[in-house]
């Protein structure tokens, strides 16, 4: 674990499927205690959302900053889920069975607890050819996120 961090405990969570450290990343400007929550407008689809999403790699979040359509500054931030989360279907089931890029959601807040200042985002040669192959999938009526 990289200096400064600090590993994260789940509070309420009985079945703790991964210890973190938790990452969101967004184009949203948020502030240290401020709670993400579902039934809020999705990063990537004109419609809320039933869950709050996450990871505990920074790749991923890596991604969901990037590839978030707000026009805003890309951020990542250090999130503590308050309740009960699951895998992420959209991507377990899908894309990476096993669950490697350790993604999931929660219909309980997130607390976010810092922001990542520091990272090294994608070039935008890798962003532009994931872009198209999403468009590619919503082509091909591929691009469902199960929510």
């Amino acid at each position: 674990m990289p200096n400064g961090w600090r590993r994260i405990s789940v509070q309420n969570n009985t079945n703790v499927l991964d210890p973190g450290p938790f990452f969101h990343g967004t184009k949203a400007q948020l502030n240290i205690g401020d709670l993400l929550e579902p039934q809020f407008l999705s990063n990537y689809q004109n419609k809320k959302s039933n869950y709050i999403y996450f990871s505990a790699s920074l790749e991923a979040a890596k991604w969901g900053a990037e590839l978030a359509t707000a026009r805003s500054e890309e951020r990542i931030y250090i999130v503590e889920p308050l309740g009960d989360f699951e895998h992420d279907p959209n991507l377990t089931d899908k894309r990476f069975p096993g669950n490697p890029t350790r993604s999931y959601r929660s219909k309980s807040p997130l607390k976010i607890i810092a922001e990542l200042k520091v990272w090294e985002r994608h070039s935008d040669q890798e962003i532009h050819q994931m872009l198209e192959s999403l468009k590619k999938l919503r082509q091909e009526g591929k691009a469902v996120i199960l929510d």
